[in-house]
């Protein structure tokens, strides 16, 4: 347990560290914030039903060898097809990772969200599994999309994409996705660039055409060993036209030559600016060396882009390679392919003013991957439901622990350390399996039920050791949240924050909710039963649930009514 408590504990927010600072876990551990109490009641919400992959979590380890193999962590790798087990480079050094980040001209949108959360996870977990991490994560920050809107806009390209790149972080930072060890900028690597095409051209492997200069793909005879791609069936770069002076039309652009209004720097071949592949490849080996371990991203990048970082790395060096590609799958939206133009675009930023940024967060958490993900109101209002019923047990326990003494140092009841097993195996199987996250999800549910039956219940509150057993639960969830990113600073502060997200999207004030629980008090003391029950039809159409107590009636957020009884029930 406390071996676990170090490794959760580093992948708490630091929030008063810069990126990419080293923190020693002991330290970690003091920065870990203290939690307020606040008191409300708790029940159980309806389970994500988004995944496949949302069952039953997987058997326990049923001995101390099978639970220690379960930390050998297994990863799909896009360019064999099949899930590997993780090796590292330098078992007792750093784990390399390189994720290709956005570029800046717009507002982040949820396939962001859902491309960055899962790699938080991975680097989360990674951390949990006491590997030390180097993480890079870059800005493209010169681009034809930047160049366009800042035209548009009449903006300097720079602060422009300074700007976006700001929003950016606010997002990640909501979402609680930890700062990267380096978030290099292509602006601020053109030597790093130009250096890493000189390389190329020397090697044969591209040429210069009136100050562009292109890869050349006919000199690299691995070209679509990632994609799967024959040589015949590429195309030339999505975010590049064809350009008749190509050798061939698969051919991509590694510089490209000035244009008036335009960006540019010096280079041998004349003034320009880095095309869009080059750039990652340069960034990724200065930082982490020509050779390492996962390479990552979304499944739209793997042709034509990670496709060509292959190509032009290992054009530049022969022994340039990388262990692990891993990439996330889509987002659709209301089973649509999100885009602009069907007008169903959807930026974190919506999103976060109706919900909570982990309830967001606990939704792309219930698929797993590399699944697509289908994103619907509907989804959302069952994450954040959930979400809710897990902050609120833990506060209680929390709150019942800190109200009454615990006798300390006296061991647990063996049903309690039985269930402290059955999570951990179930979690360290599912993360380690691919990072089934939807699977250690489904893992604190029955946790999360004996605790409300140890506070809630006449049987279990007479259960011995009932506070013992409430800490150490709450303990081991903890641990669970931290790696997913689903731990607040504050259960209460969280609860506060989700209750007033719902009444926004009731549109309605909690002064009116009160209104109504007094009116309905009334009607029942008159016994207006049917006003009564129509009172609260009309809350929990809109997602507010009354509940009755021996201390008055109370309310909290839940999934809309209207939604509840259009849900289908599955066996």
């Amino acid at each position: 347990m406390a071996a676990a408590a170090r490794r959760a504990a580093a992948l708490l927010p630091l929030l008063s560290s810069p990126p990419g600072a080293c923190i020693p876990l002991r330290r970690e551990l003091s920065l870990i914030p203290p939690l307020r109490s606040y008191r409300l009641l708790s029940h159980p919400p309806r389970p994500l039903s988004t995944s496949p992959f949302s069952a039953s979590a997987s058997a326990s380890a049923s001995n101390g060898a099978a639970a220690e193999r379960t930390r050998e962590l297994h990863l799909y790798n896009t360019k064999s097809r099949k899930k590997e087990h993780f090796r590292p480079r330098a078992p007792d050094g750093e784990v390399g990772m390189y994720v290709c980040g956005v570029t800046p001209y717009d507002d982040s949108h949820i396939g962001h969200a859902r491309a960055y959360v899962a790699f938080d996870v991975l680097y989360r977990y990674l951390r949990y599994l006491d590997y030390e991490v180097r993480y890079v994560r870059n800005f493209t920050d010169i681009d034809d999309k930047i160049i366009a809107r800042a035209n548009q806009l009449g903006e300097d390209p720079f602060s422009l994409s300074k700007r976006f790149s700001d929003v950016f972080l606010s997002d990640m930072a909501n979402l609680q996705c930890l700062p990267p060890s380096v978030e290099p900028r292509v602006s601020d690597h053109i030597d790093q660039i130009i250096n890493m095409i000189k390389q190329i051209l020397d090697n044969n492997c591209a040429y210069v055409v009136g100050g562009d200069v292109y890869f050349s793909v006919d000199n690299f005879p691995e070209y679509g060993e990632l994609s799967g791609r024959k040589l015949d069936d590429n195309r030339a770069g999505e975010r590049v036209a064809v350009d008749e002076r190509k050798r061939n039309p698969a051919d991509f652009a590694l510089w490209k030559a000035a244009k008036d209004g335009e960006p540019w720097w010096d280079s041998p071949w004349g003034p320009g600016r880095p095309g869009w592949h080059i750039e990652c490849s340069a960034m990724s080996a200065h930082y982490l060396g020509h050779s390492f371990d996962i390479h990552g991203g979304g499944e739209d990048l793997i042709f034509p882009h990670h496709e060509n970082e292959i190509a032009q790395s290992r054009a530049a060096c022969c022994d340039s390679s990388i262990n692990y590609w891993i990439h996330n799958g889509f987002v659709n939206v209301n089973s649509q392919k999100m885009s602009k133009s069907l007008g169903n675009f959807i930026t974190i930023r919506k999103v976060i003013e109706m919900y909570h940024p982990l309830a967001l967060r606990m939704f792309l958490l219930g698929t797993h991957y590399r699944s697509p993900i289908n994103y619907t109101i509907e989804q959302l209002n069952v994450a954040s439901d959930r979400l809710y019923y897990t902050y609120q047990t833990l506060h209680d326990c929390e709150e019942s622990c800190q109200q009454q003494q615990k006798n300390s140092g006296d061991s647990l009841p063996a049903n309690t350390l039985n269930y402290i097993q059955k999570l951990h195996d179930e979690f360290e199987t599912s993360m380690s399996d691919d990072l089934h996250t939807s699977v250690a999800l489904a893992a604190i549910s029955e946790p999360l039920k004996v605790m409300n039956d140890l506070l809630h219940t006449q049987k279990g509150k007479k259960q011995e050791k009932r506070l013992e057993s409430l800490a150490a639960l709450e303990e081991k969830i903890r641990v669970v949240l931290s790696v997913l990113g689903l731990l607040p600073s504050s259960y209460h502060e969280a609860l506060q924050q989700l209750r007033e997200k719902a009444l926004r999207r009731a549109s309605i004030t909690e002064e009116h909710v009160l209104h109504k629980i007094e009116e309905r008090t009334a009607a029942r003391k008159a016994k207006q039963y049917e006003k009564s029950d129509e009172i609260r039809k009309e809350l929990a159409s809109v997602g507010i649930t009354l509940m009755d107590g021996p201390d008055g009636t109370t309310w909290r957020p839940s999934v809309p009514l209207s939604e509840e009884e259009g849900a289908v029930v599955k066996p």
